[in-house]
């Protein structure tokens, strides 16, 4: 038995070393992506990712510092208000079997009543509840929900805000009385209690925006400089002074499929080195006021389930637009018109799109089939570029260097370095990413390509569930004001790029706007647009 299991730490240590060289600073990348990167075969793979989707749907890690006793909460607030409150929350219901039959769905959970990213973990005999990565990065999008798309709307900053609220009026005897918690609910209560006490939060300036890499930054604030010596009140009352106290810093949450074109992560570039799905975990649990000692301990334990998160990242694919409307809805004339406007104007920041139409071979299909990719072209080093849009988010990134001290950082070669910019991304499923930019200051592709000064200074988000209503096929996003949905005039709803890390210049200049002069007609953007659709 020891044997065996030496051997499979062996083998799993093995694929760890050989996906490592991926993953190490300056690294080249193959351009057109990492597929498989812990060179598993085939039907390995097939079932890693699989395992995979599922840990994003229901979070693997048992040991997590934020975790609630279900059955009392739910006794005492009713499962009707139970559910609304993670609706509220931004987690979507499952998708019907019947319209999505390869969907896969986690053995604890119950998709008739349950919520993508409601997590159970059982611990110390109790059922407890958590929620997952999938509440930040599954997206409901005309009737499917698209795994590792960004939530449009989530409130997970909310929710722990909320929880940590609650967590000081906790109080074991009335727990007792009424919730009619047991011995061991009520424990799990006080410890929850204790960890939130070490995490740093924030309310994100605007619904669908996010707050997360402020709330790492500022949980580290309130912890023992020494990252293994036991927790020190002093600090939890007293965090160290931080410029995200007082400087927005938010982001939305980034799309998956474009991690495995990339040699440096997230929306600026400044994670440099080490898995960043591995470096994801450990930032949650620094945000979720976890032992590190414990975590280190699951970490060693659980490559597995790391190597299978990151390979089903790897493997999300973008919605393509033909799977939401007619392909008739783009025009060949003009699509290939914005190819060449494309490959003349963006191409050498956002990386170079083959088309099925371009090949000869492959001229008998159908238009539908036709405007896919027949390859993507990135490049081998992840380029940052800074043209001028809100730069708050990549300067705030400098409080989050001291997470390069943690030996858990240094352990698994987990390196940050602060940008002077953003990352221009692979534009794969494009048509979908609306609102855009790193602040969702821009709401469609026509406003985009417009110049900063024309730009409109707000806007009205809504969900998208009607296409014919909630999404512009010409402009690509959010309608226009005046033909915003009714629904939508809510003051959550309501974006103002005037306020502070929400404005919406730059990436035009040098771009599409040279001496002063649009060199992109009204019609050059139309068409280029109708080819970004395509992507």
């Amino acid at each position: 038995m020891i044997f065996c299991f030496r051997l499979i730490a062996f083998i799993l240590g093995t694929q760890v070393t050989l996906a490592s060289q991926h993953w190490q600073e300056d690294a080249p990348q193959p351009v057109t992506g990492i597929s498989n990167p812990f060179e598993l075969n085939q039907d390995e793979l097939r079932l890693s990712i699989q395992k995979g989707f599922l840990h994003a749907q229901q979070y693997p890690v048992e040991v997590t510092g934020v975790l609630l006793p279900e059955r009392p909460l739910k006794n005492n607030f009713g499962e009707k208000f139970y559910t609304s409150l993670f609706k509220w929350a931004g987690l979507h219901p499952y998708p019907s079997k019947k319209l999505n039959p390869e969907w896969p769905v986690p053995s604890q959970i119950d998709p008739e009543k349950d919520l993508i990213g409601y997590s159970r973990i059982q611990k110390n005999g109790v059922s407890t509840f958590t929620i997952s990565c999938a509440v930040c990065h599954s997206s409901q999008l005309f009737g499917k929900i698209v795994l590792g798309m960004t939530n449009r709307f989530p409130r997970a900053n909310h929710f722990f805000i909320r929880g940590q609220k609650a967590s000081q009026l906790y109080n074991p005897h009335f727990s007792e009385v009424l919730l009619r918690s047991t011995k061991e609910e009520n424990e799990i209560f006080i410890e929850t209690k204790n960890n939130l006490k070490s995490v740093g939060l924030k309310l994100p300036l605007q619904l669908g925006l996010d707050t997360s890499l402020a709330q790492v930054a500022l949980s580290l604030n309130k912890r023992n400089p020494d990252p293994w010596a036991q927790k020190n009140s002093f600090y939890e009352k007293h965090p160290r002074p931080d410029a995200l106290d007082t400087t927005p810093a938010d982001s939305k949450p980034a799309v998956w499929w474009n991690v495995k074109y990339k040699n440096r992560w997230l929306l600026d570039g400044s994670v440099v080195s080490g898995n960043p799905i591995l470096t994801n975990i450990l930032w949650n649990e620094i945000g979720r006021g976890t032992d590190l000692k414990t975590l280190d301990s699951w970490l060693l334990q659980n490559q597995s389930t790391i190597q299978e998160l990151t390979n089903a990242v790897y493997e999300a694919k973008p919605p393509r637009i033909e799977e939401f409307f007619s392909a008739e809805k783009i025009e060949k004339s003009r699509a290939l018109r914005g190819e060449a406007i494309f490959n003349q104007t963006c191409s050498k920041c956002h990386g170079e799109y083959v088309k099925n139409w371009s090949r000869p071979e492959l001229s008998h299909l159908s238009w539908k089939d036709q405007i896919k990719n027949f390859e993507v072209r990135y490049f081998d080093k992840t380029p940052v570029k800074n043209v001028g849009t809100d730069p708050l988010r990549f300067q705030m990134m400098k409080s989050l260097e001291k997470l390069n001290s943690l030996e858990l950082s240094v352990k698994n070669g987990i390196k940050i370095k602060a940008q002077t910019g953003y990352v221009p991304p692979p534009l794969l499923g494009i048509w979908a990413r609306y609102p855009y930019m790193h602040n969702n200051s821009m709401p469609s592709l026509c406003v985009v390509l417009m110049p900063s000064e024309l730009r409109p200074k707000t806007y009205y988000a809504g969900a998208a569930i009607d296409p014919n209503i909630d999404y512009d096929f010409e402009c690509g996003g959010y309608p226009i004001a005046s033909k915003v949905p009714k629904g939508w005039r809510k003051q959550e709803l309501f974006y103002d790029t005037q306020r502070p890390g929400m404005r919406n210049t730059g990436h035009d200049k040098r771009i599409f706007i040279k001496d002063g002069i649009n060199v992109l007609s009204a019609s050059d953007r139309l068409d280029l647009i109708q080819y970004l659709l395509t992507l």
